[in-house]
């Protein structure tokens, strides 16, 4: 159950990486043809709703950035919890050397777009993007490598980019929030603890989940702090297991991520890519990608994953904390770790925050973009001629502990 729930994630996540890519693409394309004014307008076109008198008014880029995204956090965060309490990540031993080289692969990649930026404390807000990673970009490549790239090499990328993920959401949380509004804080603080009496009172009908999750999201919106982080708080209080006359049934949180990861993966991610991959290279000259923003972006990317990823991860399996996957070398596993420097979603998401203004919008976009196609295509080409010739799919092993354990986690 739990090999073929694997099973079914990667592939999922590779197909959708593939649409990801074919919606940034289109564009980009439309961005820059003689319909480009079009493209612009499409995503400013205001969009509000009001219900007496509370009205949230956006353009629809922000509706696809706050609402759409707060539905990617909600399955990000179911993840990261089913993995945690019974997944890659679920003992020391398992998640301590992912763990370890996602930390080098978000702190290496900071100090390289520092490097280009420091000085300017504008542009050195942007610190975080190229720190995290694109699952499903990134698992696309794998993808296309079939039996060359081992199973448990994706499984080793799959938990890596969570755990990014996972820093993401703090750096988020801790760096990138407007002017705080108490009043909307203390709702949004009555929405979590509503979450929390229904996790202990043992409640799985996720519909009363996603009702509060609503209700979290306003609150957040309104109080300055960022509002995908209100889907994160929802996932981490839908059930795990079931007790009782429901145990046996599948589980809230399982039946909700299995519900929501086609309409995230096919739907809300090639959206979100489709709204803000295109950027309009009129003007554009060679010496724009050595500017200090795109460059640190695009290095950071490329050169600071890779770097931080490999230097840690040999650091932590020379101190014993575990052993390369199952069936990789390490030119293999350098490939894999190149690939990390596939940012995308994660960056661009993250370079909207950073940026308010419209002043780094097209850098912030050219260096995601460009680091991240370099990070795609020479991962594959290194992942390809590193194939050995007796290397499979290494069935990758993984604790099982569905309908295990008493009470609600």
């Amino acid at each position: 159950m739990a090999l073929s729930r694997i099973r079914e994630f990667l592939q999922m996540e590779a197909s959708g990486g593939i649409i990801l890519v074919l919606a940034a693409v289109v564009a980009l394309i439309w961005a820059n043809s003689p319909g480009g004014g079009l493209y612009v307008a499409l995503l400013d076109t205001p969009v509000a709703v009001q219900v007496g008198g509370l009205q949230i008014a956006k353009p629809l880029l922000l509706w696809i950035n706050d609402g759409l995204m707060a539905v990617f956090f909600l399955l990000v965060g179911l993840e990261i919890k089913r993995e945690v309490l019974e997944g890659e990540l679920s003992s020391l031993g398992t998640a301590a050397l992912p763990g370890v080289a996602a930390v080098g692969g978000m702190a290496l990649p900071a100090l390289v777009y520092l490097m280009f930026t420091w000085g300017d404390p504008i542009a050195t807000n942007g610190w975080a993007i190229p720190a995290a990673t694109d699952i499903a970009f990134a698992l696309g490549v794998l993808a296309l490598l079939g039996t060359r790239a081992p199973a448990s090499l994706k499984v080793f990328l799959l938990a890596l980019a969570i755990m990014d993920d996972l820093g993401a959401i703090v750096i988020i949380a801790l760096f990138y929030t407007a002017d705080l509004s108490v009043t909307a804080l203390g709702l949004a603080g009555v929405g979590i603890v509503a979450l929390i009496v229904m996790n202990l009172m043992g409640v799985t009908r996720v519909a009363a989940y996603i009702l509060v999750g609503v209700f979290l999201w306003v609150c957040v919106l309104k109080s300055g702090v960022h509002a995908t982080l209100a889907g994160v708080a929802t996932a981490l209080a839908v059930p795990l297991r079931t007790t009782g006359r429901q145990a046996g049934h599948e589980a809230p949180l399982h039946h909700l991520e299995h519900m929501l990861h086609p309409w995230v993966a096919f739907g809300i991610l090639p959206v979100f890519a489709f709204a803000n991959a295109g950027v309009s290279l009129a003007g554009l000259t060679f010496g724009s990608l050595f500017e200090p923003v795109p460059l640190g972006i695009a290095l950071g990317l490329f050169v600071g994953k890779q770097i931080g990823v490999v230097a840690f991860t040999w650091v932590a399996i020379r101190a014993g904390l575990g052993t390369l996957p199952a069936g990789a070398n390490w030119v293999q596993f350098y490939g894999m770790a190149l690939l990390t420097g596939v940012g995308f979603t994660m960056s661009l998401f993250i370079g909207g925050l950073a940026f308010t203004g419209d002043g780094y919008s097209a850098a912030v976009r050219i260096g995601v973009l460009s680091g991240s196609l370099l990070s795609a295509v020479i991962g594959y080409l290194v992942l390809y001629f590193a194939a050995q010739p007796a290397s499979t799919g290494v069935t990758p092993t993984r604790v099982a502990r569905q309908g295990a354990g008493e009470g609600e986690v």
